[in-house]
């Protein structure tokens, strides 16, 4: 069996906040990359429950970050189709993405998207 491996590096202040974060997926020819945050969910199938680890640096801006969760959310909605197969849902999840989109004035034209 195959394996493969990504690495996420945070360093933290004095306080235990993430100044950096980096990320390496060697398989994918990726080293070092620089990223100013991560969001990651694992599902613990025994305990039927998902574990999430998200961290953002001092340095994400607000308006960053709501581009960033914005874009996670249009990622969530394709994955959950893809996933499941439902539709009707999953259409739902971008009627929302749309209307996030519109609230926080991320994009001009909500209509173009998906």
């Amino acid at each position: 069996m195959k394996e493969s491996e990504i690495k996420i590096k945070i360093s933290l202040d004095e306080n235990k906040v993430p100044e950096q974060i980096h990320w390496t997926a060697e398989d994918a020819g990726e080293r070092d990359q620089k990223s100013e945050a991560v969001l990651i969910s694992l599902w613990d199938a025994k305990q039927q429950n998902s574990l999430r680890i998200d961290l953002w640096t001092k340095e994400m801006k607000v308006d960053e970050m709501k581009t960033f969760f914005h874009q996670t959310l249009i990622a969530m909605s394709d994955t959950f189709e893809r996933a499941t197969g439902d539709e009707k849902m999953s259409g739902e999840m971008r009627r929302f993405c749309r209307y996030f989109a519109e609230e926080l004035n991320l994009i001009k034209d909500v209509k173009k998207e998906s």
